[in-house]
């Protein structure tokens, strides 16, 4: 299977077409006002146009209350929401049948104990995201910098479709996906310049990176 290759925390026009140019399977736009990333309805749904279908539009969200996953909707119409926050396996299946849109539940990883989550999210998500916990004085959870232990995934049985992120750049992606087997990559903070601030380059020095991996890795199996 191709991996998936999701630029997360885009804002600009500009970013978000580099982005579509360099071939990232997923676009991610974030809906929270303490993230450095935060887009208003109206530049969402400037940006989601933009998308025309060349990619999966994302829509991040952090413990979002209904009128919110409303206004996102109706601004964005996303393919695919991500639930960044303490949803429960009640609220996802939930915002599932509202919205009839897939689900992807971020995990936070820092020990073995959090993946204890992963059954019940399992049974109603369409994909998980692990990624890196975040500290306790943390203003949000994701979009930091900092990689998680990925050996903790080494023996993960999930048959679910997962994604992997947290402080991965173009340089580390390749170990990342080794270790972990993941069947796609998530990344933001990684293509930054500053906080919240995409750069042209480095968005398609990572998507690069990325397929030169999954070459590699085929390569590997047919030999």
């Amino acid at each position: 299977m191709s991996l998936l290759v999701k630029i997360c925390g885009l804002s600009t026009r500009e970013t978000l077409q580099t982005a579509l140019e360099a071939g990232a399977d997923m676009v991610g736009f974030v809906f929270f006002p303490p993230s450095p990333r935060h887009l208003s309805l109206e530049l969402g749904r400037d940006l989601g146009r933009q998308v025309e279908g060349r990619a999966l539009k994302v829509a991040l969200t952090v413990d979002a209350d209904d009128a919110t996953l409303d206004n996102i909707m109706d601004a964005l119409s996303p393919d695919i929401f991500q639930l960044h926050g303490k949803e429960s396996v009640a609220q996802l299946r939930d915002i599932k049948q509202r919205f009839g849109r897939p689900v992807m539940k971020a995990v936070p990883v820092a020990t073995a104990a959090d993946l204890a989550v992963l059954p019940g999210y399992a049974a109603v998500a369409d994909r998980i995201l692990f990624d890196a916990r975040a500290p306790k004085d943390a203003t949000r959870p994701g979009g930091l910098g900092e990689p998680f232990d990925w050996h903790l995934l080494e023996n993960l049985d999930l048959r679910l479709p997962y994604m992997v992120s947290g402080g991965l750049h173009a340089d580390n992606l390749a170990e990342a996906l080794r270790v972990t087997r993941a069947g796609g990559v998530d990344v933001s903070s990684g293509v930054e310049s500053a906080p919240g601030v995409k750069d042209p380059k480095m968005i398609k020095a990572f998507i690069r990176a990325a397929r030169a991996s999954q070459d590699s890795s085929q390569e590997l199996s047919v030999r």
